[in-house]
């Protein structure tokens, strides 16, 4: 059940609210003045304040000030409800931090619409979204909707790449975002005497190119088919305005990116002390989670053994020794160039 606060000197106002709201299944708890209402809040930590603006001993702004300066009550949904309907108030309480603001006199409809919208993306804030293309998916689907970002691709322009052409490059700036319609990309680095690393596999259905987006910089890596794509164009005004229109989006995808930093630290500590068998056992898990279809018995997927090697860290000969060795021990299976994994559980217990 969760829990609301009510601030409100007017004891008529309050006391219906509060029944309305408990008829909704909210417990409240309810404050007849500001002072009260910030001792309340300290108390009882509850999930949402509603709070009057005009009221004697504290205000609704002071109220809200002293909430913001308490870091264990930051970030509460926090809704204004006065009879002043001057746009300049309603300025000074969003500028303060205020999610929302009810004109008094209000309908039990309008009030429930506020509280039942706030508590719900305070939910979406508080879950935890994986930072690829599905956790991005989901997040915007949860902030905007249904197939939010699936409608931003519809009816755009189709680039088409051949295997092994280059879909954007390390050190450009970005314009646009990408949609894979159909086949699959990876993005790598490349060191100075021009060996490869992996970082990212795109899928059909998956972003990519949206790291530097966000960050407003040059790529940090290079975008490569790894097999015939088509790809539709986003420009990147759109992308943003689909960003800027809703702030709780912008603090998420901050969170997914500094999420992925620490992905992207494990795994350059995995490529500096694990064994090449652990490496190598790990880049073919990596590709079973990524590209493994539905109802697919056993993952198998054809790949160049010099793109496996640039996943897995290592050179393309020791590469082909290895999963030679894989094969030997049963752990794998090749048939015309596809690797074929028959042996998940030893390959993810692998030890260095």
């Amino acid at each position: 059940m969760k829990h609301l606060l009510l601030i409100e000197d007017n004891d008529e106002i309050r006391d219906n609210t509060a029944e309305i709201l408990e008829l909704a299944g909210y417990k409240v708890t309810t404050a007849e003045n500001g002072k009260v209402g910030v001792e309340k809040a300290i108390q009882e930590k509850p999930d949402l304040i509603i709070c009057d603006i005009m009221m004697p001993v504290l205000d609704g702004y002071g109220v809200l000030h002293l909430l913001n300066k308490n870091p264990e009550l930051t970030g509460i949904p926090f809704i204004f409800l006065t009879a002043k309907a001057e746009r300049s108030d309603l300025r000074k309480g969003m500028e303060m931090g205020a999610d929302d603001y009810i004109t008094k006199p209000f309908s039990d409809v309008e009030l429930m619409n506020a509280i039942e919208s706030r508590l719900k993306k305070t939910e979406i804030v508080a879950r935890n979204y994986s930072t690829d293309a599905e956790g991005m998916h989901q997040m915007l689907n949860d902030f905007r909707g249904d197939n939010a970002l699936k409608e931003l691709a519809a009816d755009r322009h189709i680039n088409h790449y051949k295997k092994k052409q280059v879909v954007y490059s390390e050190g450009n700036h970005p314009n646009r975002l990408y949609y894979i319609q159909k086949g699959k990309v990876k993005t790598f680095k490349t060191n100075d005497t021009g060996k490869e690393l992996t970082v990212g596999l795109y899928n059909e259905g998956d972003f990519f190119g949206y790291t530097a987006l966000l960050e407003e910089t040059v790529y940090k890596e290079t975008a490569e088919a790894i097999e015939d794509c088509d790809i539709a164009i986003v420009p990147k005004e759109e992308f943003e305005n689909l960003l800027h229109s809703n702030k709780e989006v912008t603090h998420k995808f901050i969170k997914m990116l500094a999420k992925n930093i620490s992905e992207k630290e494990n795994q350059l500590l995995g490529l500096a002390y694990n064994s090449l068998r652990k490496r190598v056992a790990d880049a073919l898990l990596t590709l079973q989670s990524k590209y493994q279809k539905e109802n697919q018995e056993r993952f198998s997927m054809h790949i160049s053994r010099e793109d496996l090697a640039n996943i897995a860290g290592t050179a393309t000969e020791s590469l082909i020794r290895t999963l030679s060795d894989f094969k030997s021990e049963k752990l794998i299976e090749i048939s015309e160039g596809n690797i074929i994994i028959t042996n998940q559980k030893k390959l993810a217990a692998m030890l260095n």
